[in-house]
């Protein structure tokens, strides 16, 4: 993993997953480094990623006050339980939608949750936290936020865009990477992720990006995205023409087995 400390109160935990024929998929965590300190997502649910080693080395794991899990799918949810292990004090911000998917694979002890709502705030001492239904997803329990402090749109999966190398899939700002690639590829996720995108009444999507407009914030914060740092009107124009994009459509069986004859020995 790549430590990324982009703000005096954020670090980026950045890891990153090869996607055949796509690219470098980013997938990151967050450390808020508030007054109460707030864990965001927790990394792929592989072996050996060192997810716990890398947050040890950004505070004590028993300092940890809140985690805050965007939603419970496998790239979000990778060291959860060795997290909450380590940090006996620390309650899991979630929904109650996100409660039920996980409680199918482990369940929470339901004293240490903290259910909030798209809408809702929450205080961590040195700022708010408003929980939010960022307008891109691909799971009901999804649940990003704003901190009013640092002036962050924590935005799950939305925004998100494979990257051409695993370097710029962990770098410290997505302005390494030419403005007309993450565009393409940020719509090549949107239907990736968000299929259902292409089948929306169009008003009713652009007010859940107007939502996001009116915050205004200054940093977008995606799971799978590297930091974007003053793009947010340019990325909120992405998101807009998302409904118009091309549909993705993945390798079928054919395409697969050509696949797996190109990585055979040879003679």
């Amino acid at each position: 993993m790549r430590i990324n400390r982009i703000r005096r109160d954020i670090t980026v935990l950045g890891d990153e997953l090869e996607i055949p024929g796509i690219g470098h998929l980013p997938v990151n965590a967050y450390v808020l480094h508030a007054a109460e300190p707030v864990v965001v997502d927790t990394g792929l649910s592989l072996p050996g990623r060192g997810f716990m080693d890398a947050l040890g080395s950004v505070l004590d794991p028993a300092d940890v006050e809140w985690i805050w899990l965007t939603h419970p799918d496998r790239d979000h949810t990778g060291a959860l339980f060795d997290l909450l292990d380590a940090a006996p004090r620390a309650r899991l911000i979630t929904t109650f939608a996100g409660i039920g998917i996980m409680s199918c694979a482990q369940p929470v002890p339901m004293d240490r949750v903290y259910l909030l709502n798209p809408g809702q705030s929450l205080d961590v001492g040195d700022r708010t936290l408003t929980a939010l239904r960022p307008p891109l997803f691909d799971n009901p329990s999804t649940v990003g936020f704003y901190d009013d402090r640092s002036e962050a749109c924590f935005s799950s999966d939305c925004f998100g865009a494979p990257m051409e190398t695993a370097e710029l899939a962990t770098a410290n700002d997505v302005g390494y990477s030419a403005p007309g690639a993450v565009r393409a590829a940020q719509h090549l996720w949107a239907t990736v992720d968000s299929p259902w995108v292409h089948l929306v009444d169009e008003t009713k999507f652009l007010l859940t990006v107007a939502a996001v407009r009116a915050l205004d914030p200054r940093w977008i914060l995606s799971t799978h995205l590297p930091p974007a740092d003053g793009r947010t009107a340019e990325f909120l124009d992405m998101l807009a023409e998302a409904p118009k994009s091309d549909p993705f459509i993945g390798p079928d069986q054919a395409a697969l087995e050509q696949m797996l004859a190109g990585f055979e020995p040879v003679g």
